[in-house]
């Protein structure tokens, strides 16, 4: 009999590739709750907590597992629905552990000396640095997604510039994050901060990279680091390309990091990937954030290097089976996720038809191609975005070498004819 299991946000792309899992004959994939409707900025935590119950509820047959791969609020969704089930799951306290970012950055403090020296900003007095910290700094929330209202600031009149364009937008943004600490019991500097507060961290640098693994009986497993290429003289990401071309010793030290933390912050039955900055030349390494689910932007990554895909490891751990991911066994060397931006706002006049895709697609080997933004939209507007940056496609890549993964890359992005037209900010 088939295993029936629910994935919240459940998309095409990711779709495809979870039909592509070893042993896929004997699930059956069935979505919940649809993507739009868990976009940081129209969520409602409660309110899509019962409509999900509702759905399950009314499903005609046996619930063998709930999973998902989006941020929040289906990383939080995920243990509410499953503990009542007794399906496994993670903690909802260990989630929000990770997710809440100052919280998440005390968790580091009792365990490691890696990472950057932060404090928190009062959004509501006069934008001033916590004490200790000089300027350049990153200005976040303590919740959001895809570096939503991330902002570099360099000085007092760009802080107070950022601290504005937060508080426009921070409700959007953190203020569903208040649904989840309401059913935890946080320490007292959580529950003052609450989800509407502001983050201040240095900022640092180096190779920016992605340790991915899972924790399964509380005993914490890394099976890859991938690596995060931002384009020129920009924080916004060029590729994420696997395996990573750092040095075994530092790749071994990130991933001891990562195990600790896990460990720390009491992760079991669930995904887990963690950003570091690497700065070989200064032997400093720095966690930049910890998300307690895969990265499904790496999905087909693994799938081209190793043969499976890290979505293997979700569907193994819903289930409550030990994943074993296997290593290298996949039909390329290397491969990439690679980001086709624009750094400036219009309005999308023409994208590439499905034909003309699916051509190229047929021509180049080892290439899928996933639009992000479609005719009229207008790019400020759309959820592909992060602070300084708009998504028009997604070019996944496997390749046998470097100049052949460019190479693919180049004719991907000349063959895709997009017409968008200037536009003034209103």
């Amino acid at each position: 009999m088939p295993e029936n299991i629910f994935v919240l946000g459940l998309d095409d792309a990711n779709r495809e590739v979870l039909e592509r899992l070893p042993g896929a004959e004997n699930y059956r994939f069935h979505g919940l709750l649809d993507v739009g409707a868990m976009r940081i900025g129209d969520t409602d935590y409660e309110r899509l907590l019962d409509r999900a119950n509702r759905e399950l509820d009314a499903f005609d047959g046996p619930v063998h597992a709930i999973t998902g791969y989006w941020d929040f609020p289906v990383t939080s969704l995920v243990p509410a629905l499953c503990e009542p089930r007794g399906l496994p799951c993670p903690s909802l306290e260990s989630i929000a552990k990770c997710e809440h970012k100052y919280w998440s950055r005390l968790e580091q403090r009792a365990v490691i000396d890696e990472y950057p020296r932060f404090g928190l900003v009062d959004l509501d007095g006069e934008p001033a640095l916590p004490e200790g910290l000089r300027y350049p700094v990153w200005l976040k929330p303590v919740k959001s997604a895809s570096s939503k209202l991330a902002f570099e600031v360099d000085g007092d009149e760009a802080l107070a510039e950022a601290v504005h364009t937060i508080r426009e937008g921070i409700d959007d943004v953190s203020g569903p994050f208040d649904a989840v600490l309401a059913r935890l019991d946080p320490p007292p500097e959580i529950a003052e901060a609450g989800a509407r507060a502001c983050l201040a961290e240095e900022a640092v640098g180096g190779a920016q990279i992605t340790v991915e693994g899972y924790s399964v009986d509380g005993e914490p497993h890394v099976y890859g680091v991938v690596d995060s290429v931002s384009y020129p003289d920009s924080s916004s990401f060029l590729r994420y390309q696997y395996p990573s071309t750092l040095p075994a010793p530092v790749q071994e030290q990130v991933t001891d990091i990562s195990k600790r933390l896990c460990t720390r912050l009491g992760l079991t039955a669930t995904t887990f990937d963690i950003e570091f900055f690497v700065d070989e030349d200064a032997a400093r390494v720095w966690v930049l954030e910890i998300n307690p689910r895969l990265s499904q932007s790496h999905a087909r990554l693994f799938e081209h290097v190793d043969g499976v895909s890290n979505l293997h490891c979700m569907v193994s751990l819903a289930l409550g089976r030990d994943p074993r991911m296997p290593q290298r066994e996949g039909r390329y060397a290397l491969a990439a996720k690679c980001f086709l931006r624009r750094f400036t706002d219009g309005v999308v006049r023409r994208v590439p038809t499905a034909e003309e895709v699916e051509r190229i697609e047929r021509e180049v080997p080892g290439v899928s191609i996933d639009l992000t933004t479609e005719e009229g939209a207008r790019l400020s507007a759309q959820y592909a975005a992060d602070s300084y940056s708009y998504e028009l496609a997604d070019l996944h890549i496997g390749a046998d070498d470097q100049a052949e993964l460019t190479a693919k890359y180049e004719r991907c992005v000349e063959a895709l004819p997009f017409e968008i037209e200037e536009r003034a900010d209103d």
